[in-house]
């Protein structure tokens, strides 16, 4: 069927119009069903405990369901995968950590790239590691620790969750900057009953995984790995006051997959900013030994470019290979 000039023309117009007016639609509706927050990590895990805090606010603003899908394995490239290859509609989302940083050294044949194929919403917690140590360890400080250390080179064994997990590249970073020589015992579950147990000796840990030890007794804290004094272990030094420059922190953020319009992103910043920035989640944050992030969607890409190139240098310097 042959359409009139006139009428060819104004359907044409109208077609036209539809690509700008869709995503500002997009913004105003959404969201219309539940979103899907997933989380690379086992619940209980610190990102865990995070995102499920989070995810309760941020359905009660959105007035939808924000649901925490945990999919394990590969060390959180299943769960960056599953956001990557997802529709950009602002319903499959990724809690984003150091690990994520750390993978895109450590993995030399992933089917993404974190910093490339998703776009970064906001920062939402930060906290330092800690240093424990299982209470048999005569050291009741850091230099004291450093100095045992170097008596018994090859002698101590420090956990981690894993080959380049956090607590691995912390590990290697103490052990380049301190010049002491301990052993990584890497780990597929929690490293804590073996630490208490006294089969490893140190664990830099992600704070919200031990704090309630040291705050039992039941491990000792002899530092903490920020700039400054944790407010939620203030009695404990830092890192750099002995070992001058060593900072470090877990940080987890939001993201969504590439190719997510502009204005839902825009969206999920404010409201997820408005979610950390209230007092209630500020003290919750306070309590598991971190602090709120927040910032505009480019401060978070920032963020993750800079980690990723800070970890790329230890992971080649230690020469970490991925299990």
């Amino acid at each position: 069927m042959k359409l009139p000039r006139r009428k060819f023309l104004h359907l044409a117009a109208g077609a036209a119009v539809l690509p700008a007016v869709s995503p500002i639609a997009s913004a105003q509706t959404y969201p219309t069903r539940p979103v899907r927050l997933i989380v690379g990590f086992p619940a209980g895990a610190a990102t865990d405990i995070v995102a499920r805090l989070i995810a309760q606010s941020l359905s009660d603003r959105l007035g939808q369901q924000v649901i925490v899908d945990n999919r394990t394995g590969a060390a959180t490239n299943i769960a960056a995968e599953v956001v990557v290859r997802a529709a950009p509609d602002g319903y499959t989302l990724l809690a984003v950590t150091i690990t994520n940083a750390i993978n895109a050294t450590l993995y030399q044949g992933l089917n993404f790239d974190i910093g490339r194929d998703i776009a970064p919403i906001v920062g939402t917690f930060r906290s330092p590691n800690v240093v424990v140590v299982n209470l048999s360890v005569p050291a009741k400080t850091l230099p004291e620790f450093i100095a045992y250390a170097k008596a018994n080179p090859g002698k101590i064994n420090y956990a981690s969750l894993g080959h380049g997990s956090g607590p691995n590249v912390n590990g290697e970073l103490f052990k380049m900057m301190a010049g002491v020589d301990l052993v990584h015992v890497p780990y597929r579950g929690n490293p804590v009953p073996d630490l208490l147990g006294g089969q490893v000796q140190v664990f830099f840990s992600p704070m919200p995984f031990t704090i309630g030890y040291v705050r039992a007794g039941t491990l000792r804290a002899l530092a903490v790995t920020s700039a400054k004094r944790s407010d939620a272990l203030p009695d404990i030094p830092t890192v750099t006051e002995t070992v001058p420059g060593f900072e470090t922190y877990i940080w987890h953020g939001i993201a969504a997959p590439k190719g997510t319009p502009a204005d839902i992103i825009s969206k999920l910043n404010s409201e997820i900013n408005a979610v950390i920035a209230d007092p209630k989640m500020k003290e919750r944050f306070a309590d598991i030994g971190g602090t709120a992030i927040g910032g505009s969607p480019a401060d978070f890409g920032k963020l993750i470019a800079d980690e990723t190139e800070k970890w790329a240098k230890v992971i080649k310097f230690a020469n970490i290979k991925p299990e």
